[in-house]
């Protein structure tokens, strides 16, 4: 099982952010047979069976099992990852992307730039995968609270500046084998609900 899948198939999304599908791939961490999801759900096995072959006629469960009960077969079924993702590219031309926001201080670039992220990056993780490699990233994600809109202005120039002398350093456009990376950086306030990290 992965442990996250991209769908990135227009028809793959419709199916599993149907609202019953998608809780039939939530109860699928483990396996499971029609019947038995039937009886958590509170549906009739058949129409349980109509939603598991949607399912897995997209690849998003597969056989985990078959039972033999007297002349009967059992088929039980496992969601294929732990939790999916839908990427912005089952939208097709109409997904989200940096380059149609001009405006780079707003919420919606920065929504594009997160768009964009999954969209390359499930790319590459299915590229690396099919070639038996694994994909090198590198993820930093904390949080900080800033006394004053003064602070969190300086906090930006001494970021940019930062990372402006390091793009400087490391950065070589001729060098033979070498590969570019993508670097994005974005801070936005947290959510009302979220407890903020403990930082010692």
């Amino acid at each position: 099982m992965l442990d996250i899948q991209v769908i990135d198939d227009p028809a793959a999304a419709t199916v599993a952010l149907e609202p019953m599908r998608s809780r039939l791939l939530a109860e699928l961490a483990a396996p499971a047979s029609a019947a038995t999801l039937a009886t958590r759900v509170g549906l009739a096995r058949q129409k349980v069976n109509y939603h598991l072959h949607a399912l897995e006629s997209h690849g998003l469960v597969r056989l985990a099992e078959e039972r033999k009960w007297g002349g009967l077969t059992e088929r039980l079924l496992v969601a294929t990852a732990a939790s999916y993702v839908v990427s912005p590219s089952a939208m097709g031309p109409a997904a989200g992307d940096p380059e149609r926001n001009v405006d780079r201080l707003s919420a919606n670039y920065l929504i594009a730039l997160g768009a964009r992220i999954v969209r390359e990056v499930a790319d590459q993780v299915r590229r690396a995968k099919k070639a038996g490699k694994r994909l090198a990233t590198l993820a930093v994600d904390t949080e900080v609270r800033f006394r004053s809109p003064a602070d969190r202005a300086a906090f930006s120039a001494e970021l940019t500046d930062a990372i402006t002398r390091l793009v400087s350093k490391y950065h070589d456009a001729s060098a033979p084998g070498g590969r570019a990376h993508r670097l994005v950086i974005v801070a936005h306030p947290l959510p009302a609900t979220a407890h903020p990290k403990e930082h010692s």
